[in-house]
């Protein structure tokens, strides 16, 4: 529940603090006292946009606190909180912050968060209905989740999304790989000649670029031949070989070794370039011998590399590993295109049995919301008469659709006003009042349902006076025996019934209008109920009777 309510620096509000009882709380005060602003205020903790313009004082910012007691124990909050790592503590306090540039921030137990965090939270706190909520009564969805609470199918209902979810992304799947195959049998023909062309022409890694360098060689190959010969021929064979010069350098210089401390590394150095020089000769001789011109292999090697540079122009590529990946490429497509059609079996067998599971899951759901239609027809057009609407009825329509994240059902929620059994769409026919009392009727049925712990009502008895504002009070009272209720009402029916009753007040100080709220004692509830029904000086009439309100 919101035990607390802190406000600072908003609109006309300079600073203050509100302490609410855990039953029914209920704030009156003259019009343009400020009631809406404190729910303006308490929309912002509840994750509601903020805007720089609300702020009193423009050079400070803005503050609005609220401090929730038992929430802090709910499994859903301790989901929430698990889920975005925040903090647990005892008392659950929500912060929202306005700069005076007009910033916003927000925050949970002193932790910043995001507005959808906010959000997310405050739907798990408070039910704020505000005086134009009632447009959501005519709206579809909620419509479907009154019937879904009744039903008590939220985990029924999370677990049905996650597999409908399921069924279609294997139908987006199913749908890809189709088209994936029409794209396929559309590129096939060109695909496959392709391939065919690459393949026939059986390139391997690095082909192109070793035949290259053997063209290379082979076109110059009587040069190399000649420069071989000739280095072999000055080492080893002319009239004065270098070979034989140093070997003959190598006996003269070994005859005096022994007489100089020198000489043994010299002849050592000689005898190693002797050797090293005779290998050398021998590999001139051996790589000259295996060098020789050969015009049937040039000419096949043109026509090779003819062939390969055309392909590598055609393939817009520069090297053969291009192409044999190229060739690789389409050879798998080529595969995929044959195997395309065990993947679309596959495919739509996961997307019938995803289907079928959500179909049996979404046909579970409609039972039990159908089982809830008569109940809820019953309790709410009882409770219309109660609230001063005895010829109205409303009617719950429930149809087949398509099925969607939600199962397969349309619902309607038809209302009759004067018993003529014309039923119409409800938010084609109801009136502001009606629409209302209504709403009041029917969250008054869910709220046990959807377990929320806090309804906030903004003016929710707009056009009802009277015995049907009496019963409006009774039916708030009902509510607030198992949770909080805090009503901002003009009906002094509905202020006789509050547990706490608020004055919303305006003060001049220091030639500024401030707003102010109070909690009254018995005899000053009497006294703001009497005005509420005879003016600013109550008769004794009317003070006998708030009186009576008050006690009874």
């Amino acid at each position: 529940m919101l035990s607390r309510l802190s406000i600072r620096n908003y609109a006309i509000i300079e600073r203050l603090e509100v302490e609410f009882s855990s039953k029914l709380n209920v704030i009156t005060g003259e019009t343009g006292a400020g009631k809406s602003i404190i729910v303006g205020a308490l929309g912002l903790i509840l994750g509601q946009r903020a805007e720089g313009a609300v702020l009193h004082d423009k050079e400070k910012k803005c503050i609005v606190e609220g401090c929730f007691k038992e929430e802090a124990a709910d499994d859903h909050v301790l989901a929430f909180f698990k889920e975005n790592e925040l903090d647990i503590a005892d008392e659950l306090v929500v912060r929202r912050e306005i700069a005076p540039s007009g910033k916003s921030r927000a925050f949970i137990n002193d932790t910043p968060v995001n507005l959808s965090q906010l959000n997310e939270l405050s739907s798990l706190l408070v039910d704020l209905h505000q005086q134009f909520d009632t447009l959501e009564l005519g709206e579809s969805d909620f419509q479907r989740e009154v019937l879904d609470a009744l039903a008590g199918n939220f985990s029924t209902l999370h677990q049905y999304g996650q597999i409908f979810s399921s069924s279609q992304t294997a139908r987006r799947e199913l749908e890809a790989l189709k088209e994936q195959k029409t794209q396929f049998e559309k590129e096939f023909d060109y695909h496959q000649f392709q391939f065919n062309e690459l393949e026939e022409a059986g390139f391997t890694t690095n082909e192109l670029e070793d035949l290259d360098t053997e063209l290379r060689l082979l076109s110059n190959a009587e040069g190399i031949k000649n420069a071989l010969s000739k280095a072999y021929f000055d080492l080893a064979e002319s009239e004065e070989p270098v070979v034989r010069q140093l070997k003959t350098m190598l006996s003269s210089l070994q005859a005096f070794a022994e007489l100089h401390p020198e000489l043994p590394a010299l002849t050592e150095r000689l005898q190693s370039s002797y050797i090293e020089l005779q290998d050398i000769a021998d590999e001139l001789d051996r790589i000259s011998n295996h060098i020789n011109s050969d015009a049937e292999r040039l000419e096949a090697i043109n026509e090779r590399l003819s062939l390969g540079y055309r392909l590598l122009k055609k393939h817009a590529v520069s090297a053969t590993n291009e192409l044999v990946e190229i060739r690789n490429n389409l050879h798998s497509k080529l595969q995929a295109v044959l195997n395309i059609d065990d993947a679309i079996n596959a495919a739509e067998k996961k997307y019938a049995d995803s289907l079928q599971q959500a179909e049996s899951l979404a046909a579970k759901i409609s039972a039990a919301r159908k089982a809830q239609v008569k109940p809820l027809e019953t309790q709410v057009n009882k409770m219309l008469a109660q609230v001063g609407m005895p010829n109205a009825r409303i009617k719950v329509d429930v149809s087949k659709a398509p099925l969607n994240s939600t199962g397969f059902d349309a619902i309607e929620f038809l209302f009759d006003a004067n018993k003529k059994e014309q039923f119409q769409p409800l938010r084609k026919v109801a009136s502001g009042g009606e629409l209302s009392r209504l709403m009041l009727c029917i969250k008054s049925l869910v709220a046990t349902s959807m377990d929320m712990p806090t309804l906030i009502f903004d003016e929710i008895d707009t056009g009802i006076s009277g015995e049907a504002a009496k019963q409006v009070g009774i039916i708030m009272k009902e509510l607030a025996a198992a949770r909080q209720v805090i009503c901002i009402t003009h009906q002094p029916q509905i202020a006789g019934k509050a547990d706490a009753h608020y004055l919303v007040y305006k003060d001049l100080q220091n030639d500024s209008i401030r707003t102010g709220v109070r909690l009254l004692n018995t005899d000053e509830r009497i006294v703001a109920i009497a005005r509420m029904m005879s003016g600013e000086r109550p008769t004794a009439a009317a003070l006998e009777n708030a009186r009576e309100m008050v006690m009874n």
